[in-house]
C-alpha cells in the first residue's frame, strides 16, 4: 500500500477482503430446511397451495387468472421445479452432515469400546497376581500349626527363652498376616466389582 494519499495504489490493495462462508450455519439452515420437506405437515401445505392455485386459475374469472390452464400452469410447474432443484441438494447436504456426525459417533464409540477393554484386561491381570500372591501367603493355620510344632521341639528348660520370645511374636505375626489378608481381600472385591461395571457398560 501507497505511503502518501497522492500515490497510486498497489493493484493488491485494492483486492477486496471477503467474508468466510460460515458452513457450519448453512448446514444447520439445510437441515432444518430438509427435516421440514420430509414431514407431513409440509406435504399438507404443498398439496393444499397446489389445489388453491388450480382452482383458482380454472375457476375464476378470466381477467383474474394469472396462470392460463390452458397451456398446462407453466408457471406453478416452474416454481414446483424450482422448489425441487433447491431441495435436492439441500437434502444431500444435511445427509452429509449426518453420515460426518454417524463417522464421529463410532469412532468415539470405537475408541470408549478400546479403554474399556485395556481396562478390563488390565483388573483381570490384578486379580490373577493377586490371587497368585494369596497363594504363597502363610495361613493362620499354618503359622499355628508351624508354631505348635516348634513348641514340641522347644519344651526343654533350656529352650525356654526362645519359647517365650515365640510365643510374644506368634499374636504379632498372626495379626499382621489377617491384615494382609483382609486387604487383599477388600482389593479383590474392588476390582471384580470395578469389572462387572466395566462388563455391564460394554453390554
Amino acid at each position: 500500500m501507497a505511503d502518501y494519499f497522492d500515490q497510486p495504489l498497489d493493484a493488491r490493495g485494492r483486492k477486496r477482503t471477503r467474508r468466510p462462508w460460515d458452513s457450519e450455519t448453512t448446514g444447520l439452515v439445510a437441515e432444518k430446511i430438509a427435516r421440514f420437506t420430509g414431514t407431513p405437515r409440509f406435504l399438507i401445505y404443498l398439496t393444499v397451495f397446489v389445489v388453491i392455485w388450480i382452482a383458482w386459475n380454472s375457476l375464476a374469472p378470466d381477467a383474474w387468472r394469472f396462470d392460463s390452464s390452458q397451456i398446462g400452469f407453466t408457471a406453478l410447474t416452474l416454481m414446483l421445479s424450482l422448489q425441487a432443484s433447491y431441495a435436492a441438494p439441500l437434502i444431500l447436504l444435511a445427509q452429509n452432515r449426518q453420515d460426518d456426525r454417524d463417522r464421529v459417533t463410532a469412532q468415539n464409540d470405537r475408541l470408549t469400546a478400546q479403554r474399556n477393554l485395556a481396562d478390563t484386561e488390565y483388573i483381570t491381570r490384578e486379580i490373577a497376581a493377586l490371587r497368585l500372591a494369596l497363594g504363597e501367603v502363610a495361613t493362620r493355620d499354618f503359622v499355628r500349626s508351624e508354631l505348635r510344632d516348634a513348641l514340641e521341639d522347644l519344651a526343654g528348660g533350656e529352650h525356654s527363652r526362645l519359647l517365650h520370645s515365640l510365643l510374644a511374636g506368634r499374636d504379632a505375626v498372626i495379626a499382621e498376616r489377617e491384615g494382609q489378608l483382609e486387604a487383599r481381600d477388600a482389593r479383590i472385591a474392588r476390582l471384580e466389582e470395578r469389572l462387572s461395571e466395566l462388563e455391564r457398560g460394554r453390554g
